[in-house]
């Protein structure tokens, strides 16, 4: 079993000394959400009053422009980032596939990125030791797994991170963009290795560009806009007004100069 209960969820980012910073402050608005200013504080409201519930079986997709809060949401739902308020329930074994070499060191060798890797996904030493032959095998990377990995090629990284990711059966699968790895000879291996994790996963949360891989891989659609909910339902509806909203010129960034000042002034 699996759930995922989101009540009334606030993330926030404070952005101490922003005022005289104003490039910081632009490039901050520039990722989504709304500025509010606290003296010398500037706060980045990146998810506002997100409520979600997912059950065994879900398959959700998140829409939206950059910057409108889906990377923050995956992350909660990943444990990395706290609410500021609200509650997030997560019940379930979770596999992250938002940063894949997050745990690795580029000065171990690549056994020894197999054991941190598979450490911060939350195993033990004893079943990361228990998997390692079946990793190594997968990635193809044979002797090169006695070397640091900073000797490796970014697709060689790249192989070896995927290789671990996929190497457990998570309740619940996170997942930004569906991801390849490698050079073509693998990329077919890596996709199906991909399908059987996606298709064991209890639930998926999807976020992508790809409206064709949202309305075919899941069954909720959600559509954030600045870090609100600005639509929730079954892909097609969802995904067509999805559509029509950025076919009218709806997706457009956030005014900058205007928040920016007002954040500054206070």
């Amino acid at each position: 079993m699996a759930h995922i209960r989101l009540n009334k969820v606030v993330v926030d980012f404070p952005i101490v000394n922003a005022s005289a910073q104003s490039l910081q402050l632009r490039l901050f608005q520039a990722l989504g959400g709304k500025l509010t200013s606290h003296h010398q504080t500037v706060v980045v409201r990146a998810l506002d009053g997100l409520e979600l519930d997912l059950r065994d079986g879900d398959r959700l997709g998140l829409i939206g422009h950059n910057g409108s809060g889906k990377t923050t949401l995956l992350r909660v739902l990943a444990g990395v980032y706290p609410p500021a308020s609200g509650t997030a329930s997560i019940e379930g074994s979770i596999s992250s596939f938002t940063d894949l070499t997050l745990g690795m060191d580029p000065e171990s060798t690549g056994w020894e990125n197999i054991v941190f890797r598979c450490a911060f996904m939350g195993l033990t030493f004893q079943e990361a030791k228990r998997l390692s032959p079946a990793i190594a095998e997968f990635s193809e990377l044979g002797e090169y797994l006695n070397l640091p990995t900073r000797t490796y090629s970014s697709g060689m990284f790249l192989r070896l991170a995927f290789a671990i990711s996929t190497s457990i059966e998570p309740d619940i699968l996170i997942m930004d963009e569906m991801i390849a790895a490698g050079d073509s000879q693998f990329i077919e291996k890596a996709q199906r290795r991909l399908r059987e994790v996606v298709d064991r996963a209890n639930i998926l949360a999807l976020a992508s560009h790809d409206m064709a891989m949202i309305q075919k891989t899941c069954n909720k659609v959600l559509w954030l806009e600045h870090g609100v909910v600005k639509q929730f339902g079954p892909p097609a509806a969802v995904v067509q007004a999805y559509k029509d909203y950025v076919a009218e010129g709806g997706e457009r960034a956030p005014r900058i100069l205007d928040a920016v000042s007002t954040a500054a002034s206070g």
